[in-house]
């Protein structure tokens, strides 16, 4: 009898331990599933967005430096569709967005060569500014999907 006994209660933490073990890996799989990045498969076209802070008195200085550091530059890399420049005065804050072909194209350009390019910007930046540090800080940078 006590065999019995002690036979059943290692069936049922077994039977727990069983459920405990699905449990958990669903849970895991169900996660990664959450987690997978699934818009790197899209290839439709994305827009880069960037919001810089840019004091009204460097305003025509910034957008010289636009055209002539980073039009050039952008117009080398394979998938770029063009770009539009906005100021917003209340604010004193710029507006870029980058029209890419899709996001593979766009996230192909190494970062070693984004940060290449963005110190060649800030020395003509200070240098045209005789300032010490870049006065255009990014405040926010992100992607926007064309709707329609």
């Amino acid at each position: 009898m006590k065999t019995n006994y002690k036979i059943k209660i290692m069936l049922k933490n077994l039977h727990i331990l069983c459920i405990c073990i699905f449990v958990f890996f669903f849970q895991i799989n169900s996660q990664i599933l959450k987690a997978l990045p699934m818009d790197t498969l899209r290839s439709g076209p994305v827009i880069e967005e960037l919001r810089l802070k840019v004091p009204s008195e460097f305003k025509e200085v910034w957008l010289n430096a636009e055209k002539k550091i980073w039009d050039p530059w952008l117009s080398t890399k394979e998938g770029y569709l063009g770009r539009q420049i906005f100021w917003n005065s209340k604010r004193e804050e710029g507006l870029i967005l980058v029209s890419w072909e899709n996001k593979i194209l766009w996230k192909s350009i190494s970062t070693e060569d984004v940060n290449e390019i963005q110190d060649k910007f800030e020395k003509v930046i200070k240098k045209d500014l005789k300032l010490d540090i870049n006065p255009f800080v990014l405040i926010y940078e992100g992607e926007l999907d064309k709707q329609g």
